[in-house]
């Protein structure tokens, strides 16, 4: 049996909660509830909880401040978050389990669901590593990284690193500067999503590049881009205008 507890400032939410986790009463049992940073991290001392349900905003602090605050992090977490936080981006980033407000129940059964897998505490360790990371950086500008699941476990890596991505049916194989490659179970579609904000483009069906590595872009009916690492990226027809209007405003 799981123990948890649920940390958030909102009756409503904390209700919504409790019921979805009906359900689960054969596996996951809440021990506390609290309103506070101060008695979440009182709670957890005690209690030694296998979960949190950790809200993002608790009145005028964080549960990041929460998390700041204690020696250590040897229990998974399920950030619940509003709509448009800015700590979004950061969650997607470490790949934590997050939940918009209001929580959907099929996300909701999702995020239990990886409880059973339970994350060993030296990837959950790099998540958090990459999580603060992230906001803090976010504050800074400075650039960011992202925690991806390889063979070996989780690897971070800085965004600025990567050259170009290409997709190999569920697997993206990530080419990072120094003639480095690292395959990913994820599908390219998963890191356009992630990246598409910090330069990235779709140049076709199988590549998606960072165009900030691009050396020269060669003309043809779509055309290639020649990238930093010597490595020619097809440019899909479709989507020449906007690869060149996307390239002439970095």
């Amino acid at each position: 049996m799981l123990k948890a507890i649920i940390v958030d400032d909102e009756q409503h939410c904390i209700d919504r909660v409790l019921k979805l986790l009906v359900k689960y009463s054969h596996v996951i049992t809440v021990v506390k509830v609290v309103r506070s940073v101060d008695e979440a991290r009182v709670s957890i001392e005690e209690e030694l909880p296998d979960v949190i349900f950790l809200d993002v905003q608790i009145y005028d602090q964080t549960g990041f401040d929460l998390l700041k605050q204690l020696s250590a992090i040897n229990f998974e977490i399920i950030f619940t978050t509003g709509y448009g936080n800015y700590a979004i981006e950061a969650f997607k980033f470490s790949a934590l389990d997050y939940l918009l407000k209001p929580v959907d129940e099929e996300e909701f059964d999702k995020a239990v669901e990886k409880l059973k897998q339970k994350t060993s505490l030296k990837e959950l360790s790099k998540k958090m590593e990459v999580l603060f990371h992230n906001l803090e950086e976010k504050k800074n500008g400075n650039q960011k990284k992202i925690a991806v699941p390889t063979v070996e476990g989780l690897t971070l890596i800085d965004i600025s690193n990567v050259i170009r991505c290409q997709s190999d049916t569920s697997y993206t194989h990530i080419f990072l500067k120094g003639n480095k490659k690292i395959t990913v179970a994820k599908t390219l579609k998963y890191f356009e999503n992630l990246l598409e904000l910090h330069s990235f483009f779709r140049t076709h069906h199988s590549h998606l590049i960072n165009l900030v590595m691009v050396d020269k872009y060669i003309k043809g009916k779509g055309g290639y881009a020649l990238m930093k690492d010597g490595s020619y990226v097809e440019v899909a027809v479709r989507r020449k205008e906007e690869f060149l209007k996307r390239l002439s405003g970095i």
